[in-house]
């Protein structure tokens, strides 16, 4: 279930600007060059591109935002990260995959608990979204919207997350976990050479952040392709006339 501060601000991300302030707004972009007519489509490619990404986070945050999002959704799970690959996989091969599951299930619980955090960021996003800039990522590619997006909020997503991040993953053990294994690893004398003496795991936090937004943005992706290319997900009128073919 979302949390209540998400769906108000999930609410506030899709509720239409004021006559007034709406009206300014395009006559200012527009500089009065243009038609009631030409300011109409430029209002709705404006909501219409808002509407979408609206639906896009509300879709990534109830999906990755709870038990197993991540973990159990394979474009999105979290890995082990690649300079630990050769560590893991040989655990694995030498009878620890339960350790490594167990690590990498504790870092993907790091990333559920931060997603929720990301509505009122995102909703900021949306509702700072131009009308100038509307109109261009209405007639660009599968993802034109989300890129844009991604691209005014990752900062302040990272910066957000980080704190929940590292505490979970500090309640979870991530960072015992990851000793633990490389201890039962380093135990078989074929693991030295990957090992290197060195059991620290970077930065560990940073790496489950990283991917958090990753997996957030390719959800929001994903809905936002949808919603150019399927007309079933075109469920608003508004959606239809923006994006239907």
């Amino acid at each position: 279930m979302l949390r209540p501060t998400l769906v108000i601000a999930l609410l506030m991300i899709t509720t239409p600007l004021s006559a007034a302030s709406l009206e300014d707004t395009l006559r200012g972009a527009l500089n009065n060059q243009q038609s009631s007519t030409a300011s109409l489509s430029q209002n709705d490619a404006a909501r219409g591109v808002k509407e979408a990404l609206a639906k896009g986070v509300e879709q990534a945050i109830s999906q990755l935002g709870k038990p197993d999002g991540f973990f159990r959704d394979q474009a999105v799970r979290i890995l082990v990260p690649k300079k630990l690959r050769k560590v893991s996989d040989l655990a694995r091969q030498l009878g620890y995959g339960q350790q490594v599951d167990s690590f990498e299930l504790a870092m993907n619980r790091g990333a559920e608990q931060a997603v929720p955090e990301a509505a009122s960021i995102l909703g900021d996003a949306v509702r700072g979204l131009s009308v100038k800039d509307a109109v261009s990522l209405v007639r660009g590619g599968d993802s034109a919207a989300t890129d844009y997006f991604r691209q005014s909020s990752e900062k302040k997503l990272y910066d957000a997350f980080l704190p929940i991040v590292s505490k979970q993953t500090a309640q979870t053990g991530v960072a015992q976990k990851y000793k633990s294994l490389t201890r039962s690893v380093g135990s078989n004398p074929l693991a030295a050479t990957l090992l290197g003496g060195d059991d620290k795991s970077a930065d560990l936090d940073g790496y489950v952040t990283n991917k958090a937004i990753d997996g957030l943005f390719h959800v929001i992706a994903t809905k936002e392709a949808d919603i150019r290319d399927s007309p079933a997900a075109q469920t608003s009128s508004l959606l239809r006339k923006v994006f239907g073919k």
